[in-house]
């Protein structure tokens, strides 16, 4: 059951996502009224907000690159990964969905593109990655990686990665809230960035912290799972 509620977690978490950032940019092109500092704003707030909500359930990843990074780092199980991984699928697929039905292909449904050429684009997208997984291990690590300090610091990383990058990339970091829309939209021709960059960002923030924060703590280990409560692996 408690696995149940965590890909539930994930898979609503993922959907909200997915729903808000590309909304964002489909009302955008409809009415010209969400700008893109407004959308990455929103896209931040809603992070925070589902950590608020859930981080105590699954601990809120809702990014294929995350679970990727928790388990690397050897404080999430790897059998669980495809399971999250489904969940945040399902999640970004719904959200597109719906979208779709509200308001049809408009602007390739959000679609992640390359604004500048493919290598800039997933140059950046690795960097920004890196600054977004370094937050979230280093939240955790630091045995707060639910509640407050968390959900600001991970929110605040998405705002910022978004707000300086997004012209150059579209600000995806995440493969789920990537796939979905090009898939749904047929704008696939670049989505190999956003399906490779990520993880490899993922990784380098590993790395980095693997350095930094070498020390791995059972609280560590409950806090990427969800279940603040239990230590177990």
């Amino acid at each position: 059951m408690l696995q149940l509620r965590r890909l539930v977690a994930e898979v609503f978490g993922t959907f909200l996502l997915v729903t808000v950032d590309c909304g964002g940019a489909v009302i955008g092109a409809l009415s010209r009224e969400v700008t893109a500092p407004a959308r990455s704003v929103a896209t931040g707030l809603l992070v925070m907000g589902m950590i608020y909500a859930v981080g105590d359930v699954s601990g809120a990843h809702f990014n294929p690159a995350v679970t990727f990074a928790f388990a690397v780092r050897g404080v999430f199980p790897w059998k669980r990964v495809l399971q999250y991984w489904a969940a945040q699928l399902v999640g970004a697929f719904l959200g597109i969905a719906l979208l779709h039905v509200w308001f049809g292909n408009v602007a390739n449904l959000g679609t992640t593109l390359p604004g500048f050429g493919a290598a800039r684009a997933f140059g950046i997208e690795v960097v920004l990655t890196a600054i977004l997984v370094s937050v979230i291990l280093g939240t955790a690590t630091q045995h707060r990686s639910i509640g407050a300090s968390a959900a600001l610091a991970s929110g605040g990383a998405v705002a910022l990665c978004s707000l300086f990058s997004r012209p150059i990339s579209g600000a995806s970091m995440n493969p789920a809230r990537s796939l979905a829309p090009a898939i749904v939209s047929g704008a696939t021709q670049d989505v190999w960035i956003y399906l490779v960059a990520p993880f490899l960002g993922a990784l380098v923030a590993f790395l980095v912290m693997h350095l930094v924060h070498a020390r791995v703590l059972p609280t560590e280990r409950a806090a990427a799972q969800g279940d603040i409560t239990s230590n177990a692996m």
